[in-house]
């Protein structure tokens, strides 16, 4: 895995994936995979995202890497060139109680589940988020249900840290962390 610096451009590659900033041409995949109900099921409220809303989260996604240096990458398989979905960093500020943090996240279409692409792209963005970013301390926070989410956090060495509830719609939340070596 490596991690290539363009300026302030981040772009990381793994064995089987790229992770790059967002382009005009990934709003129509990440909008399909944001309007498929199995995949949203564990996110929010699990309602669905129309292409607009899709659109707008990829412009805010691109303000937080201007703005604080982290966000979520885009991520396509290198060898097709097809779009997987996002993986990266992001203030989790929807949960006030955890703050100040840097929350690791990861959304992929079903055509990629089950392969391992979830947990080799969030590998790359940890030691992005420890070594590059030089952060010390990361979160990752899943519905409590999503095993498969919880599977990848324990994947990366993340520990159960807390339970809450979703300030919005009242879910239940687990809290994972990773504190970097010291």
């Amino acid at each position: 895995m490596t991690t290539t610096l363009r300026t302030s451009t981040p772009r990381l590659t793994t064995p089987r994936l790229t992770l790059r900033r967002w382009r005009e041409d990934d709003v129509e995949p990440m909008a399909a995979i944001n309007a498929d109900p199995e995949v949203m099921r564990w996110i929010r409220d699990g309602s669905v995202l129309d292409r607009a809303e899709t659109a707008a989260g990829i412009a805010a996604w691109e303000r937080e890497w201007e703005e604080r240096g982290v966000g979520l990458f885009a991520v396509e398989e290198r060898e097709s060139g097809r779009f997987a979905g996002f993986a990266g960093l992001s203030v989790p500020e929807f949960l006030p109680e955890i703050l100040p943090a840097v929350e690791i996240g990861w959304r992929f279409g079903r055509e990629f589940w089950g392969r391992g692409l979830a947990t080799e792209a969030a590998r790359v963005v940890l030691d992005f988020a420890l070594r590059d970013r030089g952060l010390a301390r990361v979160v990752s926070v899943h519905a409590v249900g999503n095993d498969a989410s919880e599977g990848v956090m324990r994947k990366l060495g993340m520990r159960p840290e807390r339970r809450t509830v979703h300030p919005a719609h009242g879910g239940p939340l687990c809290v994972h962390v990773l504190e970097a070596a010291p």
